[in-house]
């Protein structure tokens, strides 16, 4: 074959790889963009190599991703950013490829911002034989081959990594999106008019809300009763002139899907300049992550531009 074809060949079969490595990569590092640097590592790494001597291109991929991420993780940054309580998962659009396999219910849970901020409790090795065995199935003895430890390793690194999760996820099933979506709103309407009373009714009594502050923040806010979070969220969704200066403008909010969540966007300008996510737990609202730093909603602006939005649940603010 001529080298050229073949290279373009290797190209393509790279290529019709590429949104299965990118979901793995952001599964396993919870951000957009170092997911895309990952991938474009290993894309270079494919070139180099001889690649008449990788008998199973998806499987030498995979490899390669999978232990760039964990590179990442480990890094001195890495550490430190995570490590200062200023990180939180980056949101993305419903049908953003990123996004990957939905079919079952582990593939959905493992992509919700709440699963992707408890992974951060496990080291790298258990955070990755979580994301190949929830999100893509992987058998032991093809995570063993990927990361280079025994089938018994895996096997044990998988049972670390599912108890941990599960000792920290409040399971309370999947929401009806209808539903979910009713709760939300209702929600949104009583932080707007400030009825703080009806909102403290639509939370749980476990409720956990985290925001990074608008996106001023150096560590992440949080709050863990339902009189803090309704405090916190009626003082946030309250317009001021000063808020409006900050934003730039009076933005609409929007109701969305965000890593399966149902979430309320508010946009300016066609431009989101801060998201929401919920998690809906028996008809009440159990969790709440408010994202408004612009690196981390940039590729959700990308997707937002090429959406045709519902009308706005909140036209004037």
């Amino acid at each position: 074959m001529d080298s050229t074809v073949s290279d373009r060949f290797d190209t393509s079969r790279f290529e019709a790889s590429r949104n299965r490595l990118a979901s793995l990569a952001y599964r396993l590092l919870g951000s957009a963009s170092d997911a895309e640097d990952a991938v474009q590592d290993a894309f270079l790494r494919w070139q180099a190599a001889d690649r008449e001597r990788i008998d199973v291109p998806e499987a030498w991929l995979t490899k390669v991703v999978t232990n760039l991420c964990l590179d990442r993780l480990r890094s001195a940054q890495a550490r430190h950013e995570r490590a200062a309580g200023a990180w939180l998962p980056e949101p993305l659009l419903e049908g953003d490829p990123m996004l990957g396999p939905a079919d079952t219910f582990e593939q959905r849970e493992s992509v919700s911002l709440a699963v992707l901020a408890l992974m951060e409790r496990l080291s790298p090795v258990e955070r990755a034989v979580y994301v190949l065995r929830e999100a893509f199935s992987y058998s032991h003895a093809e995570m063993a081959a990927i990361l280079d430890i025994t089938e018994s390793a895996s096997q044990q690194h998988v049972h670390r990594a599912r108890t941990r999760v599960a000792a920290e996820r409040r399971r309370g099933g999947e929401a009806d999106p209808a539903s979910a979506r009713r709760v939300v709103e209702e929600f949104l309407a009583a932080a707007a008019s400030g009825r703080t009373e009806r909102l403290v009714a639509l939370l749980t009594d476990d409720v956990m809300a985290l925001s990074d502050g608008a996106g001023l923040a150096k560590r992440l806010l949080q709050y863990k009763t339902p009189e803090q979070v309704a405090s916190h969220v009626r003082a946030g969704f309250k317009p001021t002139p000063a808020k409006r200066r900050l934003a730039g403008g009076s933005p609409t909010f929007h109701f969305a899907w965000v890593n399966g969540c149902p979430a309320v966007l508010a946009v300016l300008d066609h431009r989101v300049v801060g998201a929401v996510a919920f998690e809906v737990r028996d008809g009440k609202v159990a969790s709440l992550r408010g994202i408004a730093a612009a690196g981390r909603l940039a590729r959700l602006n990308e997707a937002w531009r090429q959406h045709e939005p519902d009308a706005p649940v909140i036209a004037a603010w």
